[in-house]
This record gives structure tokens, sequence and C-alpha cells, in this order.
């Protein structure tokens, strides 16, 4: 049951673009993590001007108030898998139309036993939702 919060700015996506934004790193977290089609939860924080503070220019790269930052919650994987991810959802949100001049992104990473929603039935060998097959098997 992974969880992804997007932060941007209030006013700077429509809600088709926000549902694009949700597509994309749903389908990068499918793609790349194997998490279930039907496993998909996502917070959008729509920040008011102010509460999002950025440089206009960050590594060399200019960024806008269309800037947002992403954090991908779910339990432990290996360095491989989350630079795929991170490849993934670049690739897919160009897609959805997010230059990755305009995207910053984390992982945090939180232990099998913290998560918890109704219906999920977890494989006690593995730790991962039953309906997931291994990566590598």
């Amino acid at each position: 049951m992974p969880l992804i919060t997007i932060n941007l700015q209030a006013g700077t996506r429509t809600q088709d673009e926000r549902l694009a934004i949700s597509t994309a790193l749903h389908q990068a977290m499918v793609e790349v993590l194997n998490v279930p089609a039907d496993d998909r939860f996502h917070i959008f924080n729509e920040l008011p001007e102010g509460n999002l503070l950025h440089d206009d220019v960050v590594f060399g790269l200019p960024r806008s108030e269309r800037m947002i930052f992403i954090a991908f919650s779910f339990n432990h994987r290996d360095a491989d898998q989350k630079k795929a991810l991170f490849a993934a959802a670049v690739r897919l949100l160009a897609g959805a139309g997010v230059p990755e001049h305009e995207l910053a992104m984390m992982i945090i990473e939180t232990a099998r036993e913290n998560w918890w929603a109704a219906g999920r039935v977890v494989n006690p060998r593995t730790g991962y939702d039953e309906r997931m097959v291994e990566v590598g098997a």
C-alpha cells in the first residue's frame, strides 16, 4: 500500500493535470515496483502562494511556480529499484506535461508492519501484498 504525496502551489495545475500526474506516478509504481493496479493512494497538497518556496534557479535549472514536490512512501526497496522508479516517473510525468526541471522527488521508506488497509492481505514470508509477484522471482 504505497502512498504518494504531491505538493504544489495552489492554482498551478488543473484537475485534469492533477489526474494525469496521479496516473503517471501510479503507472511508474506498477511498472517498476509491481504495485497492484488497484493500489493507488495519492494525496495532493495545494499550498497557498508563498508556502512553497524555492529559488528561481536550482542546480543551474530554472524553476517556476509550477514546480511540484513528490514524496513516495513505501516499504524497503533496493537502490536499483528506486533509481528505476525515479527514471520511470520522470518519463511518464513528461507525458503528463511535467518537465523534469519542474520536479523534485524523494522516497520515504517505512517498515512493512507500519502499513494497514482493510482488505489488504500480506504474504507473511515477503511482507508484500499477496497479489504482488516478487521482483526477480
